[in-house]
């Protein structure tokens, strides 16, 4: 069809590395085979040559006058260095034949290494180049997922907006409803303004951009306000907070802007993937050593281990068929580690029996750490 990209089957890319891999293969066979022969047949053309040579000699020794032998034996030498003269006898020297077939074996060995080190290298070349085409796929993959996603969050608040205005616009309204229908609106704005400011962080990022300002704060505190400005929207998608502050301050240095937007993406996180329409979700201060951490735990579908390598990358979303029903761009975890390390500060994932959880650690500021 017209307009549409035209890509290989996944089998006949297979089938085309197994071509190139048996050529290889069937090159390097030969070439060693090629190789040995001909250094066998060098050493046994050698022999035969310098046993010709051997009777050649005999035959002028024998020819050659007495006192003309000194002169000749000189000059045999210089000429055939492989042949030795002792009395009326002329023979090729085993020393120098044992020689020169070590010689040609070394050849043999010196090949015999470098063939299958040419084989190694051109298939682990081959097989970088196919991981980096096989990543370069899965990250258009997780774009194109990304744009269908993206297209799908703008146009439902988009359209819930367009109907709740032309309802205010086409019908008197009591006021009541009137102003149920201005906070709908309201929350579809800081929706909007919520998947903008992912999308703008996230470019922000890939350019290289990202940026924080840290501060001197008390992360109990931080994060209990936080979570109050957020308490609301998180009761009414079915979450039942449990705060959980450290015993004693935890001073750190953060951006409270860009930990606020790594905090809701993990919260948001934990609400998205908990199906029940309970959604327990805890939240954890402690003093560990030298670092503040902050745990969020949920009990919801839980993590995959094999794909929890893969889960801070961008545009990744676990492939689980129900967790693909949630709304959402994956990038949200992308942007917790992300924006976390620019802090200073990292993030691990855990797969729990039941539901997940994610840890942050921060260093605690340099004038109030603790003796361990």
């Amino acid at each position: 069809m017209r307009g549409r990209l035209k890509t290989w089957p996944r089998h006949w890319v297979w089938w085309a590395f197994g071509l190139v891999v048996a050529f290889l293969l069937a090159q390097v066979s030969w070439w060693l085979a090629f190789q040995r022969n001909y250094i066998q047949q060098n050493i046994e053309y050698a022999e035969t040559a310098w046993l010709q040579e051997a009777a050649l000699v005999q035959q002028l020794w024998a020819a050659t006058a007495p006192e003309k032998r000194s002169a000749l034996l000189a000059e045999l030498k210089a000429a055939f260095p492989h042949l030795e003269v002792e009395g009326e006898r002329v023979y090729v020297n085993p020393e120098r034949l044992a020689a020169y077939r070590a010689e040609q074996m070394r050849h043999l060995r010196m090949f015999a290494f470098e063939g299958p080190v040419f084989l190694l290298v051109m298939l682990l070349g081959l097989y970088i180049i196919g991981r980096s085409l096989r990543s370069e796929q899965e990250y258009k993959r997780r774009q194109q997922n990304l744009l269908l996603a993206a297209t799908h969050e703008f146009r439902t608040p988009i359209s819930t907006l367009r109907l709740l205005t032309q309802t205010l616009e086409l019908r008197e309204l009591p006021r009541e409803k009137a102003l149920a229908y201005l906070a709908h609106m309201t929350q579809e704005i800081a929706r909007l303004e919520d998947l903008t400011e992912r999308l703008l962080t996230t470019s922000r990022l890939a350019q290289g951009l990202g940026q924080v300002k840290p501060e001197r704060l008390e992360l109990n505190r931080l994060t209990g306000l936080c979570l109050a400005r957020q308490q609301s929207t998180l009761t009414a998608r079915g979450a039942q907070l449990n705060f959980e502050p450290a015993p004693h301050p935890l001073p750190v240095k953060l951006d409270p802007e860009a930990f606020g937007l790594v905090f809701s993406n993990l919260l948001d996180n934990a609400v998205k993937y908990t199906p029940a329409p309970e959604k327990p979700i805890w939240v954890r201060l402690r003093l560990e050593k030298d670092q503040a951490v902050l745990e969020v735990e949920d009990r919801g579908v839980g993590l995959p281990k094999g794909e929890i390598p893969q889960l801070f990358e961008p545009f990744y979303r676990v492939g689980d068929e129900q967790i693909r029903r949630t709304r959402g761009l994956g990038l949200g975890l992308y942007l917790v580690k992300s924006i976390t390390e620019l802090m200073g500060g990292r993030v691990r994932a855990e797969a729990l029996p039941k539901g997940s959880r994610f840890t942050l650690s921060f260093p605690l500021a340099e004038t109030e750490r603790r003796p361990v």
